[in-house]
C-alpha cells in the first residue's frame, strides 16, 4: 500500500467530498499547500538523481483540462480522469515528458464532474462509445489509495451505449471483482516477460500476478484485453517474449483464451528518459541502442523500420501458433 512522504495539495480540494476524505487518511503526512498542482516550483528545481524520491510524494487537485481526444485504437476518445502519473518507475514511461511535471502521481477529487461529461457524452450519441479512462495513469493502482474505480464502475453501469476502458500493471483487483459492473467495462492487462519487468518496470506486479487478476477478472464477467507492451528488444528479446507467450498460453483459463484480444506495442524512448534513467536508475540497463534505433520526432527515438518489421513477422507467427482464434488490434 503506498503511503506518501509528503502530500502537496490545492486549497480548493476540500470543497469536494473526496479532497476531504483525502486529507482525513492521510492527517499524519506532512502537507504543503500549493497554487496549482501542474506548477509544483520546489518539484521543477530537482535534480534527475532525485527521481524515484519525487515518486513518493502524492500531488491532490482539481482538474481543470476535460477535453475529449478523439482515439482510433480501443476506444472513441481518450479522456482525462482522475489521476495523472503513477508511483512506479517504469523507465520508458510515456508520461515521462518532463520529469519534474509528469512524474508523481496527482489526483483529482472533482470526479463527479468528469464522469457527468462522459455520460452525457455517451448520452448524446447515436452510437455506443468507448471511452479511455487510463491513458495518463494506472486506475487499479489509483483505486487503492481513493476507490475511484469502483465508485465509477457503480455510478456508470447503467449508462446506455457506452463502455469504460484502461490498461493496468497492477494485480490489486480484488475491490471490483464483486461489481455489478454490467458488462461496460473493458480491462486491459500490460504483461512484459519478468525479465523486463525486474530490470525496467520498477515497482509494478509481478507477471504471476498479472496474470492470476486477468483470470479473476475474467471470472467476474469483465471484457479483458491483453497488452503486450512495451516490446524491449534487448538482446535475448526474442527468447523471453516467445517464452511469455507460451505462459500466457498455459496459464491463462480457457474462458479467458476464448475471447481476449491483444495489443502490441514496441517500445519508444526520449532524450529525456536518457538523462532521468543515468542519474536516478544508475546501476540499470541502458534502453537506448542506437545500432537498432532511430529518431522519431524532437528528442525521440524508436527501434527502426526493418527492425521493427522483422519483430512483427516474428510476433505475429508466435501469435498464430498459441493463440490463434484471437484478434490482435494492432501492432505499433
Amino acid at each position: 500500500m503506498f503511503k506518501p512522504k509528503t502530500i502537496y495539495y490545492e486549497k480548493n480540494i476540500l470543497e469536494y467530498p473526496l479532497g476531504k476524505e483525502l486529507i482525513e487518511k492521510y492527517k499524519e503526512i506532512p502537507k504543503i499547500e500549493i497554487e496549482n498542482h501542474n506548477n509544483i516550483e520546489e518539484m521543477r528545481k530537482k535534480q534527475n538523481k532525485e527521481f524515484p524520491e519525487m515518486k513518493k510524494n502524492l500531488i491532490i487537485g482539481v482538474r481543470k483540462t476535460h477535453k475529449f481526444v478523439e482515439n482510433h485504437k480501443t476506444s472513441d476518445f481518450l479522456v482525462p480522469y482522475t489521476s495523472s502519473g503513477c508511483t512506479a518507475s517504469c523507465m520508458y514511461c510515456y508520461l515521462v515528458c518532463n520529469y519534474n511535471k509528469c512524474a508523481y502521481l496527482r489526483l483529482f477529487v472533482n470526479r463527479e464532474q468528469m464522469l457527468e461529461k462522459i455520460i452525457k457524452t455517451a448520452n448524446k450519441s447515436e452510437k455506443e462509445l468507448t471511452f479511455e479512462i487510463g491513458s495518463n495513469s494506472d486506475l487499479i493502482l489509483e483505486n487503492t489509495i481513493t476507490n475511484n474505480l469502483k465508485w465509477t464502475i457503480e455510478n456508470f453501469k447503467n449508462t446506455e451505449k457506452s463502455m469504460l476502458t484502461f490498461p493496468t500493471k497492477f494485480d490489486m483487483v480484488d475491490d471490483i471483482l464483486p461489481l455489478d459492473h454490467k458488462g461496460k467495462i473493458v480491462i486491459r492487462v500490460s504483461v512484459n516477460p519478468e525479465e523486463i519487468i525486474n530490470k525496467v518496470e520498477f515497482g509494478t506486479s509481478r507477471l504471476k500476478g498479472r496474470i492470476e487478476a486477468i483470470n479473476k477478472l475474467k471470472e467476474a464477467g469483465y471484457k479483458i484485453g491483453i497488452l503486450i507492451a512495451p516490446i524491449v528488444m534487448i538482446d535475448n528479446w526474442k527468447k523471453i517474449y516467445l517464452e511469455l507467450i507460451q505462459i500466457l498460453n498455459k496459464e491463462l483459463t480457457e474462458k479467458v483464451k476464448k475471447d481476449v484480444f491483444f495489443e502490441i506495442i514496441f517500445m519508444t524512448y526520449s532524450y529525456v528518459h536518457t538523462k532521468i534513467n543515468e542519474e536516478a536508475f544508475p546501476n540499470a540497463i541502458n534502453l537506448y541502442n542506437r545500432d537498432i534505433m532511430t529518431g522519431r520526432g524532437k528528442g525521440k527515438y524508436m527501434y527502426k523500420n526493418d527492425i521493427r518489421k522483422d519483430g512483427e513477422i516474428f510476433l505475429r507467427e508466435q501469435m498464430r501458433k498459441y493463440f490463434p482464434n484471437n484478434v490482435i488490434e494492432y501492432i505499433v
